[in-house]
């Protein structure tokens, strides 16, 4: 019960959440975001393993940026119509201003709410085997994304040893900018000439293996099956509670 999401059909539910932002996005009241946003993080509570100190240190960028768009809207915004509800100085903040702020700063947690969730949720590999396997992806773009993915955690331990490597040698960062983009140059060429030899030995690799991009028969089935259909309703059932706020707002 506390794992559907995360065995939810990678398809589906990537459906599911480019279904609900695009519906979002044509709903401009505060009170549909907000319940938008309510639903989706009660969505992860019942259904799913959400490691929420993650999901907090995520969703702070967000929240950053929601407050920004309230602050912005407040003080640089149109006046718009409707009484004037305070009086700060110069500016005066009206009840279409204040409407419009919240709608805003609202709309930017309901976005990320669900993005986070679809991230949170979501293999990556078992996302690109299902857009194969359902959306009969092509095998070439799908296998070069995977080996991308793959080689992040490499170049990370790269880039932290090469980093060690030049501190012992006495040939790190500097002070000025100047000496740090310098440095960083020293780090970034080694690495592009350990990427492209990366990527020849995995084309080598794959061409060993007989890969011609071609239609091939799967190890792991992904399916989809009645579970997924009943959290799809979920997701929909969510989206229409929150865009019917607008009926009785």
């Amino acid at each position: 019960m506390r794992r559907l999401l995360h065995e939810m059909n990678p398809s589906m539910k990537f459906l599911a959440v480019t279904g609900c932002i695009l519906a979002l996005a044509f709903f401009f009241n505060p009170w549909t975001p907000l319940l938008f946003f309510s639903g989706v993080v009660l969505l992860q509570v019942l259904f799913s393993q959400t490691n929420w100190k993650l999901w907090s240190l995520a969703m702070l960028p967000f929240l950053i940026g929601a407050f920004g768009y309230f602050w912005t809207t407040l003080v640089f915004g149109q006046p718009g119509e409707g009484p004037v509800l305070w009086t700060i100085g110069t500016i005066s903040i009206t009840a279409q201003q204040w409407e419009l702020a919240w709608s805003l700063s609202l709309r930017v947690l309901a976005f990320s709410s669900i993005s986070l969730l679809f991230a949170f949720t979501t293999k990556p590999v078992h996302f690109i085997q299902s857009l194969m396997q359902q959306w009969k992806l092509s095998p070439k773009l799908a296998f070069s994304v995977l080996i991308s993915y793959q080689f992040l955690p490499v170049f990370k331990t790269e880039f932290e040893q090469l980093q060690q490597a030049h501190r012992i040698r006495g040939t790190g960062a500097g002070s000025s900018p100047l000496k740090r983009l310098t440095a960083l140059r020293r780090l970034l060429i080694p690495m592009l000439a350990g990427a492209v030899r990366k990527a020849e030995r995995a084309a080598f690799a794959m061409e060993a293996r007989a890969f011609t991009g071609e239609a091939r028969s799967h190890y792991a089935e992904i399916k989809i099956g009645p579970k997924d259909y009943v959290l799809f309703c979920l997701f929909s059932l969510v989206l229409t509670l929150s865009c019917s706020a607008i009926f009785w707002a």
